[in-house]
C-alpha cells in the first residue's frame, strides 16, 4: 500500500498513542513510520540498560547541543530515542504528570482546553496505576504504573532530612501539586521497563489496518502548491519511498526531528531555510525556536557507614548477585530507574510555588558513560523547573541523515542564574539536617569552596547537564502569537491536513519529567483528529 488516511511520523511515545488510537476503527487505514529498528535490544527492557541505551547507535540519535556559553563552553550529550518506542526506551521511566498551574498557564495563554481540569481525563485514559482506579488515577488501560521494586538507607535518610528541613514526605507526586519528598512511580511491569512500543502497539499489532515501517528515516513532507499536505517522502534502506495521505499527517518525532523535518519541507524562518539552502514555501517564524530543557545540577556527597551502588559493582560477587536478583525475583539494582528517590521542593525567591525538582541517586560518577567512584557517594541533581533561558533547534543543511544545530542557551538569564545558586544552597541546607549527620556526608561535587552567589553560578555551570527534557519547539498558541506554530488543536498554521503531536506542542516546559505529558497531548490530539 502506499496511500493510507493517516500517516503517523515517529514510532516513539506520542507516535504509539496515536497509531493506536486512530487505528481503533478498522475503516482508517494508519502507517506508522520509525526512524529506529525494533525494540529487540535486550538492555531496553532491563531498567538499568539506559546506561547501555544512551550515547548507543543501536537506540540513541547521539545529538550533542553546540558549545554552550552558561555552561563554560561544554558541549552535552543530548540523547533521544531513535528506536520502536522512542525516548520511552531509553528514558528514566519516571511517570510525572508536572503541576496544575502548568496547564492552567497553558490555558491562560490562549491554549483553551489545555487546562489542568480538562487534561487530567486524557491522564487517566491511558494509565494502568497499581492502585487502582481513583478520581486522580486511571487503571486497566493501556501505560502501567508502579511503585520501585527497592529502595536505599541513604535515600531515606535523604528523605528524613528533607522532612527536617520543611519538605513533607508524599506517597503520590501527581495530584497537581508535586510539593514533597518521596520515591518515583514507574513505568514498568513487574521490573520490566513499560516503554510506549509495549503499552500501546503491542496490544493491537494484529490489526490489519495499522502498518509499521521501521528503519523509514522522514526526509520531507509533500505539500503542495495550495499548502495541503499529502504525504511524506522517506528513505528506506537507501532508496527514496513516498506514502500519501487521505486524511492527515501528524508529525511525533519529538522536539528535535519534528521542526527538522518541517525546515526540511519548506516550513520555518526565511533566514534558517535560506542558509541551509532549503526553499521556503512558508516563513514560519516560530519553528526551531523557544527550545526549553531541565538544566539538573548534579551535587555529589562521599558519606560513611552505608551501602551505596558504588561499591556494590566494584567486585564480581556484587555484580553476581545483582544478576541473580534480577533473573529470579525481577528485584534489586537492576531494577533502578537512573533516579529513585524525588524531591519537588521552593527556593527562596519562589515560596508561593514548587521550583526546583530532586533526582536523588544512591551513586556518584564524574560524568555519564563513566565508572561509578570507588567510595560511597550519593548524588543529588537538581533542575529548575520553570526556567526562563530559551534556545533553538535548525538543521544545518537539507541532508536528513545530518544532525540538527541544538543550542540550548542554558543559564542565559539572569533569574536562571540564580535559581541555579538557591538550589545549590537548599541542597546543601537538606544535607545539613541531623538525619544525614550520623554518615557524615562530604560535598566533592562541586565542592564547598564555591559559597558567594557569583561562585555558585559558575559552579552550576561546572556541574550542569541536561536532564533530557527538550520541548516547545514547534509550540502552540493562540491566533495573535506571531510565533505560535500551531492552534490549539496541533493544527500547524498555513498548512492544512498536518498536525504536529509531540512534546514539541508544549507552550512552556512542564513543571516535572516530560513523558506522562506527551503521552496525554497524543490522546488528546487523537480526540481532536477522530472528532474532526
Amino acid at each position: 500500500m502506499r496511500t493510507f488516511d493517516y500517516i503517523v511520523i515517529g514510532g516513539g511515545t506520542a507516535g504509539c498513542v496515536l497509531a493506536n488510537r486512530l487505528s481503533a476503527n478498522p475503516a482508517h487505514t494508519v502507517l506508522l513510520l520509525e526512524a529506529g529498528q525494533s525494540d529487540n535490544y535486550v538492555w531496553i527492557h532491563i531498567p538499568v540498560g539506559y546506561l547501555f541505551c544512551i550515547d548507543n547507535p543501536r537506540t540513541d540519535w547521539r545529538y550533542r547541543t553546540e558549545a554552550e556559553p552558561g555552561l563554560h563552553g561544554r558541549s552535552l550529550l543530548y540523547p533521544r530515542g531513535k528506536v520502536m518506542g522512542g525516548s520511552s526506551s531509553i528514558n528514566g521511566m519516571i511517570y510525572m504528570r508536572g503541576q496544575q498551574a502548568d496547564y492552567d498557564q497553558w490555558a491562560a495563554q490562549g491554549c483553551i482546553g489545555w487546562d489542568w481540569a480538562s487534561v487530567l481525563p486524557y491522564f487517566l485514559r491511558s494509565e494502568d496505576h497499581h492502585g487502582g482506579p481513583t478520581p486522580l488515577h486511571g487503571a486497566g488501560h493501556e501505560l502501567r504504573v508502579e511503585k520501585q521494586r527497592l529502595s536505599w538507607a541513604i535515600l531515606d535518610a535523604f528523605q528524613a532530612a528533607a522532612a527536617q528541613a520543611g519538605i513533607p514526605p508524599v506517597d503520590d507526586f501527581n495530584t497537581g501539586d508535586n510539593f514533597g519528598c518521596g520515591y518515583f512511580e514507574v513505568n514498568q511491569r513487574r521490573g520490566v521497563r513499560w516503554n510506549a512500543r509495549k503499552a500501546f502497539i503491542e496490544p493491537i499489532k494484529h490489526r490489519r489496518n495499522l502498518h509499521i515501517l521501521t528503519s523509514a528515516l522522514v526526509d520531507t513532507l509533500d505539500i503542495d502548491h495550495h499548502m495541503v499536505c499529502r504525504g511524506v517522502n522517506t528513505l528506506i534502506a537507501g532508496e527514496r519511498h513516498s506514502f500519501m495521505a487521505n486524511k492527515e499527517v501528524i508529525l511525533c518525532a519529538g522536539a528535535v526531528n519534528s521542526p527538522a523535518i518541517l525546515e526540511r519541507s519548506g516550513i520555518g524562518r526565511a533566514e534558517v531555510l535560506h542558509a541551509a539552502n532549503v526553499p521556503c514555501k512558508l516563513d514560519t517564524r516560530g519553528v526551531g525556536e523557544n527550545l526549553q530543557d531541565h538544566l539538573q545540577l548534579r551535587l555529589a556527597f562521599k558519606v560513611q557507614g552505608v551501602t551505596t551502588l558504588n561499591e556494590q559493582v566494584q567486585t564480581w560477587w556484587g555484580k553476581a548477585r545483582m544478576g541473580l536478583q534480577y533473573a529470579l525475583l525481577r528485584r534489586g539494582p537492576l531494577t533502578m530507574s537512573p533516579s529513585q528517590l524525588g524531591c519537588f521542593a521552593r527556593t527562596a525567591s519562589s515560596p508561593q510555588r514548587t521550583n526546583v525538582e530532586y533526582h536523588v541517586q544512591p551513586l556518584s560518577l564524574d560524568k555519564f558513560g563513566e565508572p561509578l567512584h570507588n567510595f560511597p557517594a550519593f548524588t543529588a541533581s537538581v533542575c529548575d523547573l520553570q526556567p526562563s533561558s530559551r534556545g533553538h533547534i535548525h538543521i544545518c543543511d537539507a541532508n536528513p541523515q545530518s544532525a540538527p544545530r541544538i543550542v540550548p542557551n542554558y543559564l542565559s538569564t539572569t533569574r536562571d542564574q540564580h535559581i541555579a545558586a538557591e538550589a545549590i544552597e537548599l541542597t546543601r541546607r537538606i544535607v545539613a539536617q541531623p538525619a544525614l549527620a550520623h554518615l557524615q556526608p562530604q560535598e566533592f561535587l562541586p565542592g564547598p569552596q564555591a559559597q558567594s552567589t557569583e561562585q555558585l553560578i559558575e559552579a552550576a555551570g561546572r556541574i550542569g547537564t541536561t536532564i533530557f527534557h527538550p520541548v516547545s519547539t514547534c509550540r502552540m498558541g493562540p491566533d495573535s502569537e506571531a510565533e505560535a506554530v500551531l492552534d490549539p488543536q496541533l493544527r500547524v498554521r498555513g498548512v492544512h491536513q498536518l498536525r504536529v503531536a509531540d512534546a514539541s506542542a508544549m507552550p512552556t516546559i512542564t513543571s516535572g519529567n516530560t513523558n506522562a505529558p506527551t503521552v496525554m497531548i497524543a490522546e488528546k490530539a487523537a480526540d481532536f483528529i477522530i472528532k474532526g
